[in-house]
């Protein structure tokens, strides 16, 4: 697996937790890198690409009547353009290989839309929506495009409210199981996409809603994944 992120201090935590299986890039998807290049990366270094997994996300708060339109355009420049961008770039090798998968992290948000985060809400309906249309259009190379919806999780992207007793307090009311998610528990779903289609080459433009009162086993990726 070839990690892209913009932390190195995880990417190389996660190489040496696993240093036969990951290789890892630091890259910050507001500079808009190469995408061709990164996906040239994973195939010099694996041999191969099966698998796209695009999970990055920013998520800035605030009223939308006073957003800066700057900040607008940085959340979709990661949290739509880039997968866009990556997705094109990987399609250039899935299509003549015929088959590879394309597993998009959205979010409850871009179904329901959330106050306070209108960008970020919007960003990940885009992304839903790119989900379907790439799905129906590569579906004749064999590509599988799907996409996961998760509620709230405990990352870094929380910690505003993990941190906040009051916050989190109304948070979890709103959430059925009265806790957040955690991340081993997506990593499985994540998984679940990539090892179904290699024997249901017709399951496209999958959205599965993340909820936190339900659980399921844990998976390893069986193929070279970007």
């Amino acid at each position: 697996m070839l990690a892209v992120a913009r932390s190195w201090e995880d990417l190389d935590l996660l190489q040496r937790e696993h240093p036969d299986h990951v290789a890892w890039r630091a890259v910050d998807l507001k500079a808009e890198p190469t995408f061709d290049d990164l996906v040239g990366e994973a195939v010099r270094t694996f041999g191969r690409l099966d698998i796209v997994v695009n999970n990055a996300g920013i998520a800035p708060a605030g009223e939308f009547a006073s957003q800066d339109w700057a900040e607008w355009d940085d959340v979709f420049t990661v949290n739509v353009k880039a997968a866009a961008r990556l997705s094109q770039a990987a399609a250039r090798v899935f299509i003549p290989q015929h088959h590879g998968k394309v597993i998009n992290v959205a979010s409850t948000a871009g179904i329901l839309g959330k106050a306070s985060l209108a960008a970020y809400s919007a960003s990940k309906g885009a992304l839903l929506q790119l989900t379907k249309a790439l799905a129906a259009e590569w579906a004749e190379h064999g590509i599988q495009v799907n996409a996961l919806a998760p509620g709230a999780f405990e990352t870094e992207a929380q910690r505003r409210v993990l941190d906040d007793p009051d916050m989190l307090s109304r948070r979890l009311r709103k959430i059925p199981a009265r806790r957040m998610g955690h991340p081993e528990e997506i990593r499985p779903l994540i998984c679940y996409p990539q090892l179904a289609a290699i024997r249901l080459r017709h399951r496209l433009g999958l959205r599965n809603r993340r909820r936190r009162d339900s659980t399921a086993m844990r998976r390893r990726f069986p193929k070279t994944c970007l």
